[in-house]
């Protein structure tokens, strides 16, 4: 049975993971500060907004003025995709996701069935994850989590900030239970920045060891898949 994909709504990017991500799977989008991890995330709730894909995001990081102020230099009104119904923007404490997750899904999972939203955007699971000292209590709340997305039918991105290049600051729950992890890098290389994108795991999907170019444009995040970038 081939395995349905949907566009992650990055130019390039889709060549590299076999035309795009599985369908309702779980990705984790992990960097460091201003590689570009939020604009990334939106670019693929953006996406599946123009092909009318309803969306949620929700973050525990953004404030929504100045958020929709920034996605739109990009050219995305988000206030108009919200006036349609199809798009809901949640600003919440990780706390109140933690009360999601003993509630079994609460108001966010009344929310997705009320839009049927195809796509959903947690901004960041690091957040998350910092409520918890206990590593076997982070463990279960991750796969609560991830159990509550699938039960969803959505195709997420989760975003994680993450300084190494190895992806080991990642915690192993999470590594293990998400379908697909991508770096974004934003490295100094000979005093100047560099960006640069790394598919580490994809699940059903044939990947490139190599490390790829990628850029923040006027338009969002653009990949260049045939230039290869030395870390």
């Amino acid at each position: 049975m081939a395995i349905q994909r949907i566009s992650t709504g990055i130019p390039g990017l889709d060549s590299l993971l076999e035309g795009g991500f599985k369908r309702n799977s779980i990705n984790l989008i992990a960097g460091g500060a201003g590689c570009g991890k939020s604009i990334f995330a939106m670019q693929f709730l953006v996406d599946g907004l123009k092909k009318n894909e309803p969306a949620i995001y929700i973050t525990f990081e953004e404030k929504k003025k100045k958020f929709y102020e920034d996605m739109a230099e990009f050219g995305w009104d988000l206030e108009k995709f919200e006036k349609t119904g199809k798009f809901v923007f949640l600003e919440y404490t990780p706390e109140q996701v933690k009360k999601i997750l003993t509630e079994g899904g609460g108001i966010v999972e009344s929310i997705i069935e009320k839009i049927k939203a195809r796509r959903i955007v947690i901004d960041s699971i690091t957040s998350f994850t910092l409520l918890y000292e206990d590593e076997l209590e982070k463990k279960e709340a991750d796969l609560t989590l991830f159990e509550l997305i699938d039960k969803w039918n959505c195709t997420g991105i989760m975003t994680s900030q993450d300084e190494s290049r190895d992806g080991h600051t990642i915690s192993a729950a999470v590594e293990f239970e998400v379908d697909g992890i991508i770096m974004l890098y934003h490295a100094k290389k000979k005093g100047v920045r560099v960006r640069a994108l790394e598919v580490l795991k994809m699940r059903g999907t044939k990947i490139s060891p190599k490390t790829i170019a990628m850029d923040i444009t006027p338009k969002g995040v653009v990949v260049y898949p045939k230039k290869v970038v030395e870390m």
